[in-house]
C-alpha cells in the first residue's frame, strides 16, 4: 500500500501538464471543503433548536407518566403506589387529570385540552418561567384561577386583567341528552385566567390548565386521575421507569417523555435526517467533478501507466494509485470542512455571530457541536469521494 499512496501523492500535488486538471481538482477539494462545513453547521444548528424545544417540554412534561392500560382514570392507591410513593429517586409525584373540554369566553368558543393539577404541581413546576402575562397561580383562596396557553388567548381574547370568568364545559355522568335543554346534560365550573404563558406552538394552541379539584367537580370525578407525573432524580429516569414498570405490573403504562410525544421527537429526527440526505446529495454533485480530474489524469498519465506495468506491476496496483489520487483529494477537503465547520460552531456558539431575525426570544442561532454528527459526517463524506474515485476507474485502460 506504501508503493501506491506514494505515486497517488506525487500525482496530486505534482503539476500536471494540462492545468485544467489542477483547477477542476482544486474546486473539487473546495467544494468538498464547503458540504462538509455545511454539514456540521446546519446540523449543529438542529441540534440547538431541538434542545430548546426538549428543554421547554421538560417543563411541562415530567420524566414519567403512569397511565392506565385501559381506561381513561384509575386511583393512585396500593401497595405498589404505596412504594412508589416512598421511593428515594423520585423527587415530585403529581396528581392529573387531563381531558378535552368545551371552552366558552364571552362570544368565543373552542375546544381545549384542560390539565386539572394539584398543588405539588403548581409549587414545583418549572411553567412559571414561561408566563408572559399574569402570575402562575391557580388558586386565589377558593376560587380557582387557570393558566392558558398564548394560542387559547390570543384566538379568544383572553387575558387575566379581564373580570370575565371562562366557562368550561363537560357531557354530565350518567346524563341523557335532552333535545329540549341540551345544556342540562353538561356539567360546568367557572374559572378566572389567572396567567397566559408559551411553552410551543402545541401546547400553546390547546392547553389550559386548571387545579386538580376543579378539573375533578367538571368531569365528575372522586378520587380518580388520569395519570401520575413522576419527576425523577438526575440520570435514574430509565433505572425508575423499569422499577415501577415492574411493581405495577401490565394494568399501567410507565411512560417516558419521548414515549408521550412520539410524533414529535420521530418528525423531529425526520427533519434532520431529511436535511442531512439533502446536504449529503449536494457533496455527492460537488464530487463529480472528482471524476472529472480523475478520468482526465487517467488519460494524461496513459504513458506512466504503460511503463509501470513494463515493471511488473499489475492492474490491482495501478487502478489503487488512482483511487488513492481521486480519494485524497475529497479527504483533503473533508478535513478542510471539518475544520471549518467546527470553528463556525464554536464561534457561533460563544459569540452568537448570526443573530436570529425577527423578535425571537432567542437573539442568535442555537448551536450545539454533536460528536455522533462529526463521524457521521465524514463517514459519509469519505464514502462519497471514494466510491466516486472507484466509478472514474472504468476510463483505465490496458
Amino acid at each position: 500500500m506504501k508503493l501506491p499512496l506514494y505515486i497517488a501523492k506525487r500525482y496530486l500535488f505534482a503539476r500536471k501538464s494540462h492545468n485544467v486538471i489542477n483547477v477542476i481538482s482544486a474546486i473539487s477539494a473546495v467544494g468538498m471543503a464547503i458540504g462538509t462545513a455545511a454539514l456540521i453547521l446546519i446540523l449543529s444548528v438542529y441540534n440547538g433548536f431541538d434542545r430548546i424545544i426538549e428543554d421547554s417540554l421538560s417543563d411541562l412534561d415530567p420524566d414519567l407518566c403512569i397511565v392506565p392500560a385501559a381506561g381513561r382514570s384509575f386511583i393512585p392507591e396500593g401497595e405498589a403506589f404505596d412504594r412508589i410513593f416512598d421511593h428515594p429517586d423520585i423527587s415530585s409525584i403529581s396528581s392529573v387529570v387531563e381531558d378535552k373540554v368545551f371552552l366558552s369566553y364571552g362570544s368565543q368558543q373552542a375546544i381545549v385540552k384542560a390539565k386539572g393539577v394539584d398543588e405539588i404541581y403548581e409549587e414545583e413546576s418549572a411553567l412559571r418561567s414561561h408566563v408572559l402575562e399574569g402570575e402562575f397561580t391557580l388558586r386565589h383562596g377558593d376560587i380557582p384561577k387557570a393558566a392558558v396557553g398564548y394560542g387559547v388567548a390570543a384566538n379568544m381574547g383572553i387575558h387575566p386583567r379581564f373580570v370575565e370568568k371562562m366557562v368550561l364545559y363537560y357531557p354530565r355522568r350518567g346524563a341523557g341528552v335532552s333535545i329540549a335543554n341540551p345544556t342540562a346534560s353538561l356539567s360546568s365550573v367557572r374559572v378566572s385566567p389567572g396567567c397566559i404563558f408559551s411553552i410551543s406552538s402545541d401546547a400553546d394552541a390547546e392547553l389550559v390548565v386548571l387545579p386538580l379539584e376543579t378539573m375533578r367537580q367538571l368531569l365528575g370525578y372522586g378520587s380518580e386521575v388520569t395519570s401520575v407525573e413522576l419527576r425523577t432524580a438526575p440520570g435514574r429516569t430509565k433505572a425508575v421507569k423499569k422499577e415501577i414498570s415492574a411493581l405495577l405490573g401490565d394494568g399501567f403504562k410507565v411512560l417516558d417523555r419521548y414515549e408521550s410525544h412520539p410524533s414529535l421527537y420521530k418528525m423531529m429526527r425526520y427533519e434532520k435526517a431529511a436535511i442531512f440526505i439533502i446536504l449529503l446529495f449536494v457533496v455527492l454533485i460537488v464530487a463529480l467533478n472528482i471524476f472529472g480530474s480523475l478520468s482526465m489524469l487517467i488519460i494524461e498519465k496513459e504513458e506512466d501507466t504503460a511503463t509501470l506495468r513494463a515493471m511488473g506491476a499489475d492492474d490491482r496496483l495501478i487502478r489503487r494509485i488512482f483511487v488513492l489520487e481521486g480519494w485524497l483529494t475529497s479527504l483533503i477537503g473533508l478535513v478542510v470542512g471539518l475544520l471549518a465547520g467546527l470553528g463556525l460552531a464554536m464561534l457561533q456558539q460563544k459569540l452568537g455571530i448570526i443573530k436570529m431575525p425577527g423578535s425571537f426570544a432567542l437573539d442568535a442561532y442555537p448551536v450545539i457541536v454533536s460528536g455522533a454528527d462529526i463521524l457521521l459526517t465524514a463517514a459519509s463524506v469519505a464514502l462519497v469521494g471514494l466510491l466516486i474515485s472507484l466509478a472514474a476507474l472504468k476510463n483505465l485502460e490496458r
